[in-house]
């Protein structure tokens, strides 16, 4: 008699096969599901709230991989965060595009139990609890690799899991501050400044899904899950290279210098009569044509601009050359002569300019979406496969939307 095996024990027997036959699985997916994304037929138990983790994950979704997103019955803290459409809340459609919704209360042991069946069929774990938290709730990477080891478990927080500041509560704000991130970020005569948008978690978040995808290779060659440690703080330390290998080389910290580059010049933004421009000059090359261009060839020759190392240093005398040519004129005239050029330059767009841009329409960064019967552009992630379609739209979601579909 013929016994249908349970999806975890058949999964369990797929990891004991010989390498050659777990790659042809993969090598003989449908061609939907190519179409679909290249995670399509990766499932994802996702404890994760707030953004870093939800950003991981959505990205996962995005490249067709199926989220199941575990939330308390006071669902995820972000669905209460403004600004909200509809009563909804867009960071949580944002960040939460393409999942499914499970409500569980992981201190009920039925509903301990439910999610740990869940993981069981699942290739990839992610949480963003403070270190220790999934441990004590019985649902560390420790307990569910024991019964699945071919288990991908990745946790998400401020510092790490182990370290001396692990314990320590973080916010992007924290991390932002505990990096020096802030101490780069303003004027040489103000104060340090936040930068406008949360890269600490957004940084772990695309590390987070960026080590998943690596793990998910490693296990098709050796049929071993994984379990990845990310903290905001690493993330974001890892790219600030710019600063980090200044004070490295030097010795020196870093100090701010408001809208210029601070090693190299002229790099920057500058003063036009009715606005402000960029321009980013980083060889010898683009430097005489500019010069040439501004009327000033004999900055060519001078020996304080004839490196990048030396017109970062003598900066001052630069500015003021470029915005003697540059004050006289509208940025649109300005902007028009360095194209023709072939100088790096842009104006200082807003957001809306940005979000509505051509550029942006033209590479589907956003795409139709909803939640229930709120309807609001969301974002796909950016990168472009030839073998993955773009733009269909996306559904986020509505607290425990899919608790029923799951529940055994």
């Amino acid at each position: 008699m013929n016994v249908p095996l349970h999806r975890s024990t058949m999964r369990a027997l797929t990891y004991q096969l010989p390498v050659v036959l777990m790659k042809s699985a993969f090598e003989t997916s449908s061609k939907d599901d190519v179409r679909s994304g290249p995670l399509a037929g990766i499932k994802v138990v996702d404890f994760t709230r707030v953004l870093a983790g939800p950003f991981a994950t959505a990205l996962m979704a995005d490249l067709g991989a199926e989220v199941i997103k575990i939330e308390s019955p006071q669902g995820d803290d972000y669905r209460h965060v403004g600004p909200f459409v509809e009563g909804s809340s867009a960071l949580f459609m944002f960040a939460n595009r393409g999942k499914k919704s499970v409500v569980l209360d992981l201190k009920d042991p039925d509903d301990l139990a439910q999610a740990s069946m869940l993981v069981e069929g699942a290739d990839v774990v992610v949480e963003n609890f403070r270190p220790g938290v999934a441990r004590k709730l019985g649902i560390g990477h420790e307990a569910l690799r024991e019964k699945h080891k071919g288990l991908i478990y990745a946790s998400i927080s401020g510092f790490g899991q182990r370290s001396a500041y692990s314990n320590k509560p973080a916010y992007d704000l924290v991390v932002q501050a505990a990096t020096g991130l802030m101490s780069i970020n303003g004027t040489s005569d103000g104060p340090p400044l936040i930068v406008g948008e949360a890269f600490g978690d957004l940084s772990a978040g695309l590390f987070a899904s960026w080590a998943v995808l690596a793990a998910l290779v490693q296990r098709n060659a050796t049929g071993e899950g994984c379990y990845i440690d990310v903290a905001m703080f690493d993330t974001l330390l890892a790219l600030m290279p710019t600063a980090a290998c200044s004070y490295i080389a030097t010795g020196l910290t870093p100090q701010r210098v408001g809208n210029r580059h601070p090693l190299s010049a002229p790099f920057g933004a500058f003063a036009a009569r009715n606005g402000t421009f960029i321009i980013a000059v980083l060889n010898n090359r683009l430097f005489e044509t500019l010069a040439r261009m501004i009327g000033r060839p004999d900055l060519i020759d001078d020996p304080r601009y004839a490196s990048d190392e030396l017109r970062a240093a003598n900066e001052p005398g630069l500015r003021e050359a470029i915005e003697t040519w540059s004050g006289s004129a509208n940025v649109s005239v300005v902007l028009e002569a360095l194209s023709a050029a072939g100088i790096p330059c842009a104006p200082i767009e807003d957001v809306a300019s940005a979000v509505d841009s051509e550029q942006t329409r033209d590479r589907t960064l956003f795409r139709a979406g909803n939640m229930g019967d709120v309807n609001l552009r969301l974002p796909e992630q950016p990168v472009h496969f030839s073998t993955m379609e773009r733009g269909a739209r996306v559904t986020v979601p509505t607290l425990g939307e899919h608790t029923e579909q799951f529940r055994s």
